[in-house]
């Protein structure tokens, strides 16, 4: 078993302890600056709708450390699952037998991921969180697309 395989399927294992924790540490910081200022009070309206808030920049910051951990745990389950008769590759060890099942497993996995992306990465630009939306841009599309460049049993 590859170093590779280890750490995703220890990510896997413990990564949805982690991302739980960092949501719950998200929903005690919102809850902390509920009371705040989310809107800036001088300057234009753009930037002032643009620009967040110290406090809301706070809350953006743990979103989007949440979001890479729970980006971190799909990524490894998706792997983890892939692996066990499905992908070849070589840093995964010996996979096992076939899944016959698995036909369609790396286009609904590369689906499933880029969906989720963009799904997120709306949801966190109407709320203003900017760092959010860069991290669910640039981590699960670039997974989706890693994971679909993995030599399979069927292709």
């Amino acid at each position: 078993m590859g170093f590779g395989m280890f750490f995703f399927g220890f990510a896997f294992l413990v990564g949805w302890a982690a991302a739980g924790a960092a949501l719950v540490y998200a929903l005690v910081v919102l809850v902390r600056i509920w009371p705040r200022h989310w809107v800036r009070r001088q300057g234009h309206p753009a930037v002032r709708l643009l620009v967040p808030t110290p406090a809301y920049l706070r809350l953006d910051v743990v979103l989007a450390m949440s979001a890479l951990l729970v980006d971190l745990w799909l990524v490894s389950a998706a792997i983890v699952f892939g692996s066990d008769g499905v992908f070849t590759e070589d840093w995964m060890g010996y996979p096992g037998m076939t899944d016959p099942s698995g036909q369609g497993y790396q286009a609904g996995v590369v689906s499933a991921l880029r969906t989720v992306a963009w799904w997120t990465s709306g949801i966190a630009a109407l709320c203003r969180c900017w760092t959010t939306v860069g991290v669910q841009v640039c981590v699960l599309p670039l997974a989706a697309s890693w994971i679909g460049t993995f030599d399979t049993y069927y292709t």
